[in-house]
């Protein structure tokens, strides 16, 4: 864990970070290191980036654009990524109402509709946007997932207000029309099952990690207890583990799940012991470790969801033994 040893042992930036810009161009710094093992993978580019971040809305940024290169391999290193999933009726598959057609010529095709608070869209260049073909013959939504450029005629980006939160962190709605897209720019396979559900999971492991590193910086900018570091480097581990594993196994959420448990009491007790440097980055943390609790209920249900599906199986097999 090469990503490990460069958070436990490399001088943090003390440099900040004044705007999206600025914290693209760290990221971009931070995880092309001299030595190509050390980002090998998304999960250590999650890493690195969230320890060259000075607070918690650049950590998440940073995790979130790993976490989009674990599900979409293919993404183009130097331009900012947003996935679009969310629409005015929510972000079930059912609510999607972005539409797929081919166009009269075709040889291309169209994408029309209008996604809401995709996260960093308004600095993206790539987007990823989740589109209806139609409905199968169970009425269920078909999607897939279209790569759009940002700057493609038809593509208008309208800003949306802050989060009380990593307030860094933009999201805008996109409006899509007509967007002429080509085969190629079409992804592969069901856009719900193969992309976008298992995101939910992929994007909490990398911006977990992400944020965990920053921590790190920050005890040891502030040459808090070494336990400290010792406790989310452990964790930095078990979520490398967790980002290299199928994120639709069921013992991986419940492995996620227990992992979130145990790090909260963690985090509360390093806080109090960060509040006592009377730090403007711990005023800040106090706020932005919100961003942790977001998709809690979301957590909550593919944990229930993993334990019938185990407990299942395993009634199941003991069935057939008995048989």
């Amino acid at each position: 864990m090469s990503s490990l040893h460069a958070v436990l042992a490399t001088p943090p930036d003390l440099e900040p970070i004044a705007s999206i810009d600025a914290w693209w161009r760290r990221h971009q710094t931070a995880v092309r290191p001299s030595s190509p093992d050390v980002a090998s993978l998304p999960i250590d580019q999650a890493i690195l980036g969230g320890f060259a971040a000075d607070r918690v809305g650049y950590a998440f940024a940073s995790g979130y654009q790993a976490a989009l290169r674990a599900l979409v391999p293919d993404l183009p290193a130097d331009r900012i990524a947003s996935l679009c999933m969310t629409e005015r009726g929510g972000g079930h598959p059912r609510a999607v109402e972005t539409r797929l057609e081919a166009a009269p010529a075709g040889d291309t095709f169209r994408v029309t509709g209008r996604k809401r608070w995709a996260t960093l869209s308004s600095d993206a260049g790539v987007l990823l946007v989740a589109a209806s073909t139609g409905t199968d013959e169970a009425g269920k939504n078909r999607l897939r997932l279209v790569r759009v450029e940002s700057t493609a005629p038809g593509v208008t980006l309208h800003p949306m207000p802050a989060p009380p939160f990593t307030a860094e962190i933009t999201h805008a709605e996109v409006q899509l029309e007509g967007v002429v897209v080509t085969e190629r720019d079409v992804y592969p396979g069901d856009g719900f099952a193969r992309y976008v559900r298992p995101f939910r999971t992929v994007e909490d492991i990398h911006v977990t990690a992400a944020i965990f590193a920053y921590l790190i910086r920050e005890i040891r900018l502030h040459d808090l207890a070494r336990s400290f570091t010792e406790r989310l480097a452990l964790a930095l581990v078990a979520l490398r583990g967790l980002a290299v594993a199928d994120p639709s196994a069921p013992e991986g959420h419940l492995a996620l799940a227990g992992l979130l448990e145990l790090t909260r009491p963690l985090l509360d007790e390093l806080s109090r012991a960060w509040a006592k440097t009377e730090s403007p980055a711990h005023a800040r943390w106090e706020t932005d470790r919100l961003v942790l609790t977001v998709g809690s209920g979301a957590r909550d249900k593919r944990r229930s969801r993993a334990w019938e599906l185990l407990i299942g199986a395993a009634a199941a097999a003991d069935e057939a033994t008995a048989e």
